[in-house]
């Protein structure tokens, strides 16, 4: 059975681009969210294998939502999505659980290795 996903993304573009790159490689798309608060409530409802998480969100930030899932949930898969010059966000963001991040503007390649790798 393919792996499933919680694509999180303020931006619809970046949800769907992650969503064909994920589904491209095998894997199940389940639910997404543009908010950090729907990521914790989708992390709940869906229980996703892997979570795709971006840093800067409105309402409630992906370190927040980050650090929720993980006290909901400490083997949660979550992988960060940041832009170019959050590397202080990434290095907190591993520390808090997450298993590896995506710069964004992301390549293709990367997200499959990263993905794939978990």
């Amino acid at each position: 059975m393919p792996k499933s996903v919680l694509v999180v993304d303020d931006t619809a573009f970046m949800r769907t681009k992650l969503k064909a790159i994920l589904e491209g490689i095998g894997l199940t798309v389940i639910g997404e969210a543009s908010d950090g608060v729907q990521a914790v409530e989708q992390y709940k409802k869906m229980k996703p294998d892997i979570v795709t998480l971006d840093i800067t969100m409105p309402v409630m930030d992906g370190m927040c939502a980050l650090s929720e899932i993980m006290q909901y949930d400490s083997k949660a898969k979550v992988v960060m999505v940041s832009a170019l010059g959050y590397e202080d966000y990434i290095v907190q963001a591993i520390k808090s659980g997450a298993r590896n991040f995506i710069i964004k503007p992301f390549k293709d390649d990367k997200v499959r290795e990263v993905v794939s790798a978990l």
